[in-house]
């Protein structure tokens, strides 16, 4: 059984002992998540930035990746994993979802056209509008870019790939597609009104696969990432310049 450690709740004036005992034993689910219906590896490695293989390096996880409604999955490296941090500091927002749990992970990239893309990526902008916000690395609700448009205005797919998220499970991202591009790269389409494809499509680049919307925001509009090796970086340094 596993089991995650708790922490207990100090006095003021030994916050700062428990602060350090917090880093080093990595207690909650800063460290442990326990898996909710319809999420994925990809979906889950994407809110806590981290790469979805290492999640599955992490709990021994082989092909074809399954994991199951109410399993505790480790979403941090173990201590002691060089060049890593001990956790993260996000905790998943989750909405109700009816989809039940799929396959957490694809088989290998080998097995689908996106591995033929060998050269450098050849990005698409997703969507025609106004850029209303860009990147900042600094601040923790500028992962992406924004862009501005009319409600059911096409959403397109950035560049070749396959889809290994379409659902509603990250609350702040309302209507969400993640689709991978090769073994680095993913991209993300958030505030979807209709999500047009489904998790193991493959999609091409400037495919419709989406049409904007306003779920999870107060205003219609779609919000761009782009991640390598999980990590968020600035769209605008690989779309083309307009």
């Amino acid at each position: 059984m596993v089991m995650t450690v708790l922490c207990e709740k100090k006095p003021l004036i030994t916050a700062f002992l428990a602060l350090l005992i917090f880093s080093i034993t990595g207690c909650g689910s800063l460290v442990h998540y326990k898996v909710q219906e319809g999420d994925t590896l990809y979906s889950i490695g994407w809110h806590y930035g981290q790469d979805a293989k290492k999640i599955a390096e992490w709990n021994k996880l082989r092909t074809p990746y399954v994991i199951h409604q109410g399993q505790i999955l480790r979403i941090a490296p173990p201590a002691g994993v060089p060049g890593e941090p001990l956790f993260t500091l996000s905790q998943p927002e989750k909405a109700s979802v009816q989809h039940s749990t799929r396959l957490a992970l694809s088989s290998p990239v080998s097995k689908y056209p996106v591995n033929q893309n060998r050269g450098p990526i050849v990005w698409h902008w997703p969507a025609e509008g106004k850029l209303i916000s860009t990147f900042s690395s600094r601040k923790i609700d500028r992962k992406g870019i924004n862009i501005s448009a009319m409600k059911g205005s096409a959403i397109r797919a950035a560049a070749l790939g396959k889809v290994v998220y379409s659902g509603s499970g990250l609350a702040s991202y309302g209507n969400l597609l993640i689709i991978k591009h090769n073994e680095s790269y993913l991209s993300a389409y958030a505030h979807n009104d209709q999500l047009l494809v489904k998790e193991g499509d493959l999609v091409s680049k400037g495919q419709r696969v989406a049409t904007m919307g306003a779920t999870g925001s107060n205003k219609v509009m779609l919000h761009f990432e782009i991640r390598y090796k999980g990590n968020p970086v600035d769209p605008l340094r690989y779309l083309p310049k307009r």
